[in-house]
């Protein structure tokens, strides 16, 4: 049994956990104690990483040996490495000796560590001379990178984690910490324990559980930050609430965004935002006058056709008061992914050079050529995530390589994506697991190792370098990622002639790391003070130049910035709308967002079933009352339709949802959620409906915004069918179910369970389907069997089907499909889920109609992932329980010890609470 450090592979906090392991196993993962991002805790989804690498999961979901195939829609085959990469790069070498190099592009990943990254971004832009190299980061950070830079000069966030404590107001935007970076989140609440004078702003159309924190919660419409920033300066500086000494001497341009907000009253920004005046004053004080304010944002402000300048115009309030270069004070940018800011380093855009150089600066361009050993970087700047996809549709680009990221999934307007999959001449997917969407579209499909195997670093949200290491060999023919680009180019370098050294001398990931970290000496990232050694015993921070004891906490402490006159800049933005308004023919607001125990596109953490407890399928989320006057209940089918495509799924009533708004989470790809229209168009994710137009400056796509029409769907025939699975087989009999949710007008299949694995197959449709379409269901799901008790009526389309296993006295109900009448669920899957005893029921299992014949008490759903706590669990604990908020809370802790290992619970729990009334009261 052994230990090894390395860091959590989800969002951008960087946490540190210890994984253990047993030979090629890992077998259990832990908070690091020691890691200075986190300090021991862990979220739902870190603290399960070690089952997402388990035996079943990795035989099963794993991508593990080279595959290729002969023609698309084929079965790929498996090849050895030599022949896989001789492929690649013989095609590579073909398309840019026919049609040059911009004719290729590269579509990597924020999940790579620094060294992968910096070796794609060569072989693209030095040896092959395009640069169509781009990343999804351009999905989550890139307004972020533009913000910064147009106002302080560079890509640097300037505050740290420990200023969450030293912050006397928070104000957050755009961001749903307690769910995506719910570490984060735990240390705001502790800062706020602490001390108590805290305010705390929210600003979110939707009611998160981030705002169970907020004094004061500014449900703006969708998509009018900038509006709602530029009215509160106005506010600012008509109570004399800026620093004119600070503008004066460090900032630069502020006579024109002070006329430019002159017409943001607050008449004007109370009536387009959606918010009381009253709060915009509050929010414009607490912000102002605070002694140190420090602001978060994330996706919000980011993904949005406007997203620069919101960033902008947030930092400009920064700039006005003062609010940075101090302790508890500055704007910070929430990381999406764990080494977004690796690839920021790196260079690892088509608009950027390595360490923070512009491709657009000659100079830059010659520094970096000349690290290289290469005649020049070409000038061109490449085409970004939304234009590389766009120009694969249409022919201009041939070949494409993508790596550790599933643009089938996450990418806006998935028709024009899986057009350019379609068209392109050649597609590499380098990837760890071959479940992804992306992988259908794979000419050459080439095993990476994953966490618990990798070797590099990463870059976390406050500029910290942290170490990954290896816990576990690489299993079956899975190679580093750097490896396979290494590999790869070196054919390529030969195929393309290129005279001299080859420009890939790496034999390990710390080769590589050298050559980066000379590269950023002089830069505003300067790390050549840093060593492999010196980051094994800790992570630092970045700049730490030769030299240097320690890395920078803060940025800018001094008043001096990254810019030719030392200045910060304000930015005149203006206030620019959605990108696609609402109108009488998609009257409805939709917006994106994470679920709390969910990943990106869940290639890993959709293998565990356990993570959908608290979201256990795809739905929509939707205001009562607009329900209510579309006449729709909770539970129904809805279509959901842009301009560009439509989705079917079930709408659930929330009030935290705005009136004309709807959310949808984003992880809900194809690969859990499908169907096929009447026409015969199949029906795909979230994304099927998400917009590809950009912001102008960091073509970023708006993500957060869709115009859509919601409408009732008839689909009167239903099916659900629900099976307990040996764990070696629940993932397979998930990936073989797939492909039949487009033989439906709704289908959607999802994992269950906790310590067994399960499989929910849903699905609707105009009329009853084949008889061989449910048969293939049952038999897939273990329905097929002599002990499966069976009722038909094929006149009607109703079908029940329910295994039971028996030992000695009791029973269970291990499976069981309902098709037609499907009523009978409500207590059915109860049985079944909650393992509940089954003898007493026999043939009754059979009956139609929503009431069970026997009372079935159903568990209920979960709040507390960790320790399987349900809702009604917790309601029945309130009902007995007397005392102030805090101590009914802490009663709930000890009793059932929800809310008492990860935390990302808290927040739902203190809303139950304070909604259960005291046992006093109650009485």
């Amino acid at each position: 049994m052994k230990e090894t450090r390395s860091t959590c592979p989800y969002c951008g906090v960087g946490c540190g956990v210890i994984i253990a392991s047993d030979g090629e196993q890992i077998t259990g993962v832990r908070g690091d104690p020691d890691h200075p991002a986190n300090f021991g805790k862990l979220c739902t989804k870190g603290s399960t990483l070690h089952l997402t690498a388990a035996a079943p999961v990795t035989r099963q979901a794993r991508l593990l040996h080279p595959m290729r195939r002969e023609h698309r829609g084929d079965a790929p085959k498996r090849v050895d490495w030599d022949q896989a990469l001789d492929f690649a790069a013989e095609s590579f070498a073909q398309v840019i000796r026919e049609h040059g190099p911009d004719a290729v592009g590269f579509y990597i990943s924020g999940q790579l560590l620094t060294e992968d990254y910096y070796v794609f971004n060569k072989l693209a832009k030095g040896l092959i001379g395009t640069n169509n190299v781009d990343t999804n980061s351009r999905l989550c950070m890139s307004s972020a990178v533009a913000g910064y830079k147009q106002t302080l000069g560079a890509d640097a966030p300037p505050a740290c984690y420990d200023d969450l404590a030293l912050a006397d107001c928070l104000f957050i935007a755009g961001s749903n910490t307690a769910w995506a970076h719910p570490i984060l989140f735990r240390r705001i609440e502790e800062a706020r324990a602490q001390r108590p004078g805290m305010k705390v702003i929210v600003v979110d159309p939707r009611r998160t559980d981030t705002c169970e924190i907020a004094d004061l919660h500014l449900a703006i419409a969708p998509g009018t930050d900038v509006l709602l920033f530029h009215g509160l300066l106005h506010i600012m500086l008509w109570e004399g609430w800026t620093q004119p000494g600070y503008i004066a001497a460090h900032t630069s341009g502020f006579d024109a965004l002070k006329a430019r907000v002159r017409e943001c009253t607050p008449d004007v920004v109370a009536q387009a935002c959606g918010v009381r005046k009253e709060d915009l004053f509050m929010a414009a004080k607490w912000f102002a006058t605070s002694p140190a304010t420090l602001s978060l944002y994330c996706q919000g402000l980011n993904q949005s056709s406007s997203g620069t300048d919101k960033n902008a115009a947030l930092i400009n309030l920064h700039l006005a008061t003062a609010q940075i270069g101090r302790a508890g004070a500055g704007p910070f940018s929430l990381t999406g992914q764990p080494n977004a800011m690796g690839g920021r380093e790196v260079g690892g855009l088509a608009n950027l050079l390595s360490a923070h150089r512009d491709l657009s600066n000659a100079a830059h361009r010659a520094e970096v050529a000349a690290l290289w050993g290469v005649d020049d970087v070409p000038a061109t700047p490449g085409k970004t995530a939304v234009e590389m996809f766009e120009a694969a549709a249409d022919g201009e680009i041939k070949a494409l390589w993508i790596a550790c990221t599933n643009p089938a999934q996450s990418m806006p307007d998935q028709a024009t994506v899986r057009r350019a999959l379609d068209r392109a001449e050649f597609v590499v997917v380098q990837e760890a697991f071959s479940t992804t969407a992306t992988c259908d579209y794979a000419d050459l499909l080439l095993p990476a190792t994953t966490w618990g195997e990798k070797d590099g670093t990463v870059t976390n949200s406050e500029r910290r370098i942290s170490r990954v290491r290896p816990a576990v060999a690489a299993p079956g023919s899975t190679r580093h990622d750097w490896r396979i680009a290494v590999d790869f180019a070196t054919r390529l370098e030969r195929l393309l002639a290129r005279p001299g050294a080859s420009l890939f001398p790496y034999s390990h990931p710390e080769s590589i790391w050298l050559e980066h970290r000379e590269s950023t000496r002089g830069r505003d990232l300067d790390i050549t003070g840093m060593s492999y050694a010196m980051l094994d015993r800790t992570p630092l921070q970045w700049p730490m130049p030769q030299g240097a004891s320690a890395g920078k906490a803060r940025l800018y402490e001094d008043g001096i910035f990254p810019t030719p006159d030392g200045k910060a800049r304000f930015a005149d933005v203006a206030y620019r709308p959605v990108a696609e308004p609402r109108e009488a023919r998609y009257p409805f607001s939709l917006t994106t967002g994470r679920l709390r125990d969910q990943w990106h596109g869940m290639s890993r953490s959709g293998t565990l079933g356990r993570l959908f407890g608290h979201a256990p399928e795809p739905a929509m989320q939707m205001n009562p009352q607009d329900m209510a006057r579309r006449g729709l209940a909770d539970g129904e089918l809805v279509h959901v339709t842009s301009r560009r495509g439509s989705i079917v799924l079930p709408v659930e009533s929330s009030t935290d949802v705005g009136y004309s708004q709807a959310f949808i989470a984003m992880h809900w790809g194809s690969e859990v959620l499908g169907g096929c229209s009447a026409t015969g168009q199949p029906l795909g994710g979230v994304n099927a409906l998400t917009p590809s137009a950009c912001c102008p400056t960091s073509k970023q796509p708006e993500l957060k915004h869709t115009a859509v029409k919601i409408l009732k769907a008839e689909l009167p025939w239903s099916l659900v069918a629900v099976a307990w699975l040996p764990d070696e087989d629940a993932l397979r009999v998930r990936e073989q179910l797939k492909p039949m949710m487009a033989g439906f007008g709704f289908a959607s299949c999802v994992p269950f369970g906790r310590e067994r694995s399960g499989v929910l197959f849903r699905a609707a449709a105009y009329e009853s389907p084949p008889e061989a379409a449910i048969a293939r269901i049952e038999h897939l799901l273990g329905l097929d069997g002599a002990e499966t008790l069976r009722y038909a009526d094929r006149k009607k389309g109703q079908r029940r089907a329910m295994k039971l296993v028996r030992a000695g006295d009791a029973a269970r109900l291990e499976a069981f499909l309902l098709a037609g009448d499907t009523s009978a669920e409500a207590w059915i899957k109860a049985l079944l889920q909650d393992e509940l005893p089954a003898q007493t029921y026999g043939r009754l299992l059979l009956a139609p109609g929503a009431k069970p014949p026997v009372a079935v008490q159903a568990r209920g759903r979960q709040v507390c992932t960790c320790f399987n706590v349900s809702e009604p669990e917790i309601a029945s604990h309130l009902q007995g329980c007397a005392g102030s908020d805090d101590e009914r809370l802490s009663s709930l802790q000890s009793t059932l010890k929800c809310g008492t290992n990860c935390g990302s619970c808290l927040p739902e729990l203190k809303r139950l609470v304070r909604q259960a009334l005291p046992l006093k009261q109650a009485a």
